[in-house]
């Protein structure tokens, strides 16, 4: 006899807006913005919250959306790479991974830039060594970091504070 799971009500803020789910509660967050919503520019790597692609903000603060349960977002506020952007107008930090090659497969890049935006919103100024310790947790196999570290560190992206 197979056991049929029950969905349960979550109500959830994503990048400003309200959405009202129902999701089985061993659902991870990455499953629902991926499969629920279609917001797919929060990745899935490895899976296990090594690789830092499924990284998104909760309340500002980085998170590894595939090892946290949805059900433990509701209450927060979640941004997703989706949310930087202001419609076709890129978000600073975006533009600047842009511009400074910091882009290249893509498969880690929305990690990146969240793990990025979190310190941007604590420390508008990091030096090299506090960029370097925020993007520690995001794996990258292309670009060997230097030129997403430029992009974090860019004046532009400073100046947008």
């Amino acid at each position: 006899m197979m056991h049929k799971t029950q969905k349960v009500p979550l109500l959830l803020q994503i990048n400003g807006e309200e959405y009202d789910l129902f999701v089985e509660q061993h659902w991870t967050l990455l499953e629902v913005l991926r499969e629920q919503l279609f917001l797919t520019g929060t990745k899935e790597g490895c899976s296990e919250g090594v690789c830092g692609s499924c990284t998104v903000l909760i309340d500002g603060k980085p998170v590894r959306s595939c090892l946290t349960l949805a059900l433990e977002a509701s209450d927060s506020e979640i941004t997703t790479v989706e949310g930087l952007a202001n419609g076709e107008e890129l978000d600073p930090l975006q533009a600047a991974f842009v511009e400074h090659g910091a882009v290249q497969c893509g498969f880690c890049t929305s990690g990146m830039l969240m793990s990025a935006k979190s310190l941007l919103l604590e420390d508008s100024q990091p030096d090299e060594k506090k960029i370097r310790r925020a993007i520690s947790g995001n794996t990258c196999r292309c670009t060997g970091y230097a030129k997403i570290v430029e992009a974090i560190a860019s004046e532009k992206v400073r100046s947008e504070k």
